[in-house]
């Protein structure tokens, strides 16, 4: 059956700007380019058609499309990451920055990111436009299958706004509760997306009615004591005797 939005489904991808590659799902692709983060997840994205998790002209470019399609679409600025604004290019002091401006330095200004594109005296010339806001990029795109099931679903938003794996989490009665890693707290990606997942659960699985979350704390293994035996005989060898 065709693909329609509402529909989630597992995606990969790899976007570029003429021949610069800025985004894969490609662990090869990643090496390649030289852009492999070993701490990044690769592989396929599960994504909501129609909630705009990838950008809208890659999004709009799925629909009607069949599981196992795969192709090229161009997308225009308007459709990516919008066009090059003048008025998000701002100049300001350089004793607001911690440390010496630079050209290229990315930093964050109350709360928004930008790039440094020229200093001049004691003013940097700030860029808080998207690093690709203006151009036009293109996306080879693969659907690799879709996600019927709703615990697939909720993994999948998981890994898409959090990237993370390791959180579990069991449905039962219309209660979603999940268990938390130790000091999850200081993930800052986990944090800024937690209510969007939330939102999002409560909206697209109408069976949920509750969300738990738990932070769990595991005894740790104690430590195994070496035989006696091995302890005299290595205090034996530091002393000689």
């Amino acid at each position: 059956m065709a693909i329609e939005e509402g529909n989630f489904v597992k995606l990969t991808y790899t976007g570029s700007v003429g021949d610069n590659v800025f985004d894969t799902t490609s662990e090869e692709t990643a090496k390649e380019e030289g852009m492999y983060n070993p701490q990044a997840e690769y592989g396929p994205v599960t994504i909501r058609v129609g909630s705009h998790h990838v950008i809208i002209g890659l999004e709009e470019a799925l629909v009607g499309k069949e599981v196992g399609d795969e192709g090229d679409v161009e997308v225009p600025a308007e459709k990516a990451f919008g066009e090059h604004d003048k008025t998000a290019v701002r100049s300001i002091q350089t004793s607001q920055f911690r440390e010496k401006p630079k050209v290229g330095m990315r930093i964050e200004v109350e709360n928004r990111e930008g790039v440094v594109v020229n200093v001049i005296g004691k003013r940097a010339l700030v860029d808080f436009n998207h690093p690709l806001a203006g151009k036009t990029l293109t996306y080879h795109y693969k659907i690799e299958e879709k996600v019927e099931d709703a615990n697939e679903q909720i993994r999948g938003l998981i890994k898409l706004y959090t990237g993370r794996t390791d959180i579990e989490f069991s449905v039962t009665d219309g209660t979603a509760e999940f268990l938390l890693p130790p000091a999850i707290t200081y993930d800052r990606r986990w944090m800024v997306w937690r209510g969007t997942l939330i939102r999002e659960i409560f909206e697209y699985m109408k069976d949920i009615n509750e969300v738990v979350m738990k932070e769990v704390f595991k005894r740790p293994e104690p430590k195994e004591m070496p035989p006696a035996e091995a302890i005299v005989e290595a205090e034996s060898e530091e002393t000689g005797e």
